[in-house]
């Protein structure tokens, strides 16, 4: 069989897909474009430029004795989660949860066995809130999940979440939360004291009340308790009690005058000098994530990437957090700086109205999956269960919605932290989210989605059209499982934007690419030493989940790669193949030539080559 060269747009099919799904035809068209079998079809006219991030799925000529070599290499490499392959083998493909969940770690989960109990639970990411606990402490916990990801062959990333500016912080100073009772009176100081002192709270910013006045209102923590101003003394304020509630050590609190929030501008820096010690500790200590606090513009996030890609020799993500109204002002600016957000919705619920909190929610992930970047909703999710074991249905409703709202990631705060039933809330958050996925499948309630083109090159917009279409055909087809080959997760997280519904499998030879896509919407991450003959990566993949009995006869799977081989010439291209496992697999062992008298179709795109340069296949 001659050396396969493909130009402008075209889709090859050999022999036929064995589909799921009997209502699909294939033989009229697949986005447009007729298919025939055994034969070619192209559209469009020459493309200018060269496609740099693609790769030619199938390589023919490879010596086979190389092929085997490869084989063999990728499989001692390929490093399959443990909880993963255990929720594959006990749900299958479709039984995956897609959503991920993260769990903040404080003391009352910090030790060795609490962690490896949140990770099998579910726990995809694990976050250390740095306004709370040593450095100490902290290095402790994130040396400890190493220790499980190398020991017990877990893949669980690790987050820090910066104080930041402490202008909307006051601490009354006990270790645990008080109860506030009516028309107690309490005194807000910025002059610093140990321990607690009664109806005595400290704020951290010495400048806290400047602009306040008698009767302006004093919310924390967006409504867990309010006070009234009594009296302005000086810099402190006497207050009285109105709303008696919980006032949790580090409450965030805000001033409201007539209804309206009293917006002051105090021109602080997002990052104190405090939280550059702490990146530098998390820069140290090789964690994936750094969430920033307070963000209010995307010059700051802007920052801090370029500082992490001078000083860290791995990838570190940052996500951003609304969590402010003036970060709402500048949304979108500031999600297309960043790696990632975080929606701090108890924060969120400081500066904005309450009843406004669930369709800001939803605009915020709305924009994120356009923009394609992960978005975690937080706060508040179980808050009674800190203290009761079992959730309210309020709560476990506000999950079902940010669920429904295809967030990438849902987090557990105070509840895995300090909670007394942190376990029992991340089995909650996980049955829950697992149910509400399995729900929107079964109703074929696709997330209705318009992408927006986010590409400027050539290769960028042919990555988000193939994706795009991999994931419309994974859902017609009803394939089990979408395998896609990528360096940096760019396709993968390009995939998770259009919410498949089988899972993705995201191969990568990058550990740092492994553990950002730990927070991308149905993404399972694999570590692999890819080679750079395509063919052997994907029958080794196949076969290691073959040989781990966790696929069955008839399963299919749809494949997409953005892996460049070394040895490529400049102008390759993207594809995606859709196989038949069983087949393929029988396939490999009689050593046939590549995609003859097996289940499988290939499409592809490549740029630079003339339409008259087509090849036999």
């Amino acid at each position: 069989m001659e050396s396969m060269a493909v130009a402008g747009h075209s889709i090859h099919t050999c022999f036929h897909i064995k589909s799921k799904n009997p209502r699909v035809n294939l033989e009229k068209q697949v986005f447009g474009v007729p298919v025939l079998h055994h034969g070619v079809s192209c559209i469009g006219k020459k493309l200018k430029g060269k496609v740099g991030a693609g790769v030619q799925a199938v390589q023919v000529g490879l010596e086979e004795s190389e092929r085997v070599r490869n084989l063999r290499s990728l499989e001692r490499t390929l490093e399959l989660d443990a909880v993963s392959e255990r929720e594959l083998r006990e749900k299958g493909f479709l039984g995956l949860r897609k959503t991920k969940l993260v769990c903040t770690i404080g003391p009352a989960c910090s030790s060795l066995e609490d962690l490896e109990k949140l990770v099998l639970g579910g726990m995809n990411v694990a976050r250390l809130n740095m306004c709370h606990n040593t450095r100490e402490w902290h290095r402790d916990v994130i040396r400890k999940i190493k220790k499980l990801n190398e020991e017990k062959g877990f893949s669980v990333s690790v987050m820090i979440d910066t104080e930041g500016s402490q202008i909307h912080v006051v601490d009354h100073g006990a270790p645990s939360s008080l109860k506030v009772q009516e028309d107690s009176i309490w005194l807000f100081t910025n002059e610093k004291f140990d321990g607690s002192v009664p109806f005595t709270v400290q704020a951290k910013y010495e400048g806290f009340s400047e602009g306040i006045k008698v009767g302006d209102e004093l919310v924390i923590d967006g409504g867990m308790a309010r006070f009234e101003v009594i009296e302005k003394l000086r810099s402190d304020l006497r207050c009285k009690c109105t709303d008696p509630g919980l006032f949790l050590p580090r409450a965030k609190f805000s001033f409201w005058r007539d209804g309206k929030l009293v917006e002051r501008n105090y021109e602080l820096p997002t990052l104190s000098t405090k939280d550059w010690s702490d990146i530098e500790f998390g820069i140290s200590e090789g964690v994936n994530f750094i969430a920033m606090s307070f963000v209010n513009d995307a010059e700051s996030v802007r920052h801090l990437k370029n500082y992490l890609s001078t000083k860290s020799a791995t990838s570190i993500r940052v996500l951003a957090k609304i969590e402010s109204l003036e970060s709402l002002q500048k949304l979108e600016e500031i999600i297309e700086a960043s790696d990632g957000i975080m929606v701090a919705r108890v924060d969120l619920g400081v500066e904005i109205p309450l009843e406004q909190i669930p369709t800001v929610q939803e605009e915020i992930t709305k924009v994120c999956r356009q923009l394609n970047k992960p978005v975690i909703v937080a706060s508040q999710f179980l808050e009674s269960m800190i203290e009761y074991p079992t959730p309210t249905r309020a709560e476990v409703a506000d999950i079902s919605e940010a669920v429904r709202q295809y967030a990438d990631a849902l987090m557990l705060a105070g509840e895995s932290a300090i909670g007394l039933f942190g376990q029992k809330a991340l089995s909650v958050l996980q049955m829950t989210s697992s149910r509400m996925e399995s729900s929107s499948r079964e109703e074929n309630r696709q997330g209705s989605l318009l992408p927006r083109q986010l590409g400027v090159s050539l290769p960028d917009r042919i990555a988000e059209q193939i994706c795009n279409s991999a994931v419309e055909l994974a859902n017609n087809l009803a394939v089990d499982a979408i395998f896609v080959y990528t360096k940096h997760g760019h396709m993968a997280s390009l995939l998770s934007r259009n919410r498949p519904n089988p899972p993705i499998f995201a191969f990568t030879n990058e550990e740092s690419t492994r553990m950002s896509l730990n927070l991308q919407w149905g993404v399972i991450p694999l570590l692999a030493d890819l080679s750079d003959d395509m063919e052997s990566n994907i029958s080794s993949t196949i076969h290691l989940v073959k040989s781990k009995g966790l696929v069955k006869e008839g399963d299919s799977v749809l494949v997409v790669s953005d892996v460049t081989p070394s040895s490529a010439s400049p102008m390759t291209f993207q594809s995606i193949q859709v196989i038949n496992l069983i087949s393929y697999l029988d396939h490999i062992r009689n050593r046939q030539a590549p995609f003859l008298d097996c289940h499988s179709s290939h499409i592809a795109v490549k740029s630079g080559e003339p339409l008259s340069k087509i090849g036999a296949v």
